[in-house]
């Protein structure tokens, strides 16, 4: 019996030994980290405020279809026979697309939750994107008389300008962390600055014969529109990535699209740009 028990025993500290050589397999450097703690963790933080300088290149696309309604309207008054037919030689103004440089700053703030970052961000730009459009002269003469009794010859000579100059939005934003960078796509308000001017002159002359028409006195209707730094409002979108380089400096790419809707016009403005950014 005895002997059986001793062989138990050196049997029991060989094992503790052989045991006490063996690496510890969950102690190992790869479930250390991966592996217990999820494979999505985030290499980099973006939690945080931040600030930035960016520069730019736009195009801004104005349509100045019948943007001069209105003055039409205000130079002829609601009754005037002659009203629809200037309104629709008005409608003659085209599209003029201005290609520009900017430059400007960014700054906001980043939540983090894992890999989701969500943040919202103001961002300035200033340039030079104007566009100006002119119907001029444009006469019609109608052989046909109109209800009036009349027969008519009108004239339109009609101009519009707007040089936007400042745009800022304020907007939202979410991006997903791959690695060091950061894809995001963003949305919000947009506001501008711009110098806006309007012209219109239109004549009338009408004689109870055709014949004459064009030989009576003139009446000549005019009205005007100069406004410098009115405020604009509208809507922004877009997206773009941000890397970062080393420290907290961070570098990013991006596209926006800002629309204006009370620009007396139909204004839009694509850019792309870069930029380099600090994260506090």
């Amino acid at each position: 019996m005895r002997r059986i028990v001793l062989a138990a025993v050196v049997l029991a500290a060989a094992n503790s030994a052989q045991a006490a050589d063996l690496p510890d397999f969950l102690d190992m450097p790869v479930l250390r980290g991966g592996l217990r703690e999820g494979l999505s963790n985030s290499t980099v933080n973006w939690q945080g405020y931040y600030v930035g300088g960016q520069a730019a290149y736009g195009v801004g696309a104005m349509n100045f279809a019948g943007s001069n309604n209105a003055l039409v309207e205000r130079a002829l008054g609601p009754n005037n026979i002659i009203l629809p037919t200037a309104l629709s030689l008005v409608g003659a103004h085209g599209k003029v697309d201005t290609r520009q440089p900017a430059f400007g700053g960014f700054a906001g703030y980043n939540s983090q939750w894992d890999d989701v970052v969500l943040g919202v961000e103001a961002n300035y730009m200033h340039g030079t994107f104007n566009g100006a459009s002119t119907v001029a002269p444009v006469p019609l003469t109608y052989v046909n008389a109109f209800s009036d009794g009349q027969y008519h010859t009108i004239g339109l000579n009609s101009s519009k300008s707007i040089t936007l100059t400042d745009m800022g939005t304020i907007r939202g934003r979410a991006g997903y962390v791959v690695g060091n960078f950061l894809p995001y796509v963003f949305g919000g308000v947009a506001l501008g600055r711009a110098n806006i001017s309007s012209n219109v002159v239109i004549t009338d002359q009408s004689a109870s014969t055709f014949a004459a028409s064009s030989s009576a006195p003139a009446t000549v209707y005019t009205a005007s529109d100069s406004i410098n730094g009115k405020m604009l409002y509208g809507y922004t979108a877009g997206l773009g990535t941000e890397a970062m380089l080393f420290g907290n400096l961070f570098a990013r790419a991006e596209y926006e699209y800002i629309r204006f809707v009370n620009a007396g016009a139909d204004v839009s403005v694509n850019t792309v740009r870069g930029g380099l950014g600090y994260k506090f």
